[in-house]
């Protein structure tokens, strides 16, 4: 299983906007992302916006995008969560999480 650590910048007068969608993350959304492999995807804010994401995936972080952009629940919920970020240069979200490298890991 692969780890995958990235960020993104949420705006700052959307965080609580952007909060209250995650509340309630579509089903189908949700399903999507199972059926691409995202495991343990967990999302972390703070206060600036800087966002910090996680996710382990059996076949690697770019097979999960991949297989997450032939979806048209990820093609919805993408334009509608593009407006809360920062620095995207018209892509998707998606196509903007840098992602990490891994230094460390405890077992």
């Amino acid at each position: 299983m692969k780890r995958v650590g990235f960020i993104l910048k949420v705006k700052q007068d959307r965080l609580e906007e952007y909060k209250r969608h995650h509340e309630n993350v579509w089903p189908e959304m949700k399903a999507a992302l199972s059926k691409h492999g995202w495991h343990n995807y967990s999302l972390y804010l703070r206060d600036d916006g800087l966002m910090f994401g996680y996710v382990e995936t059996a076949n690697g972080f770019q097979a999960a995008l991949e297989g997450m952009a032939k979806e048209e629940i990820n093609a919805k919920w993408q334009a509608m969560m593009a407006p809360y970020f920062e620095a995207l240069d018209g892509k998707n979200p998606d196509e903007g999480m840098m992602e990490l490298e891994e230094v460390f890991h405890l077992d």
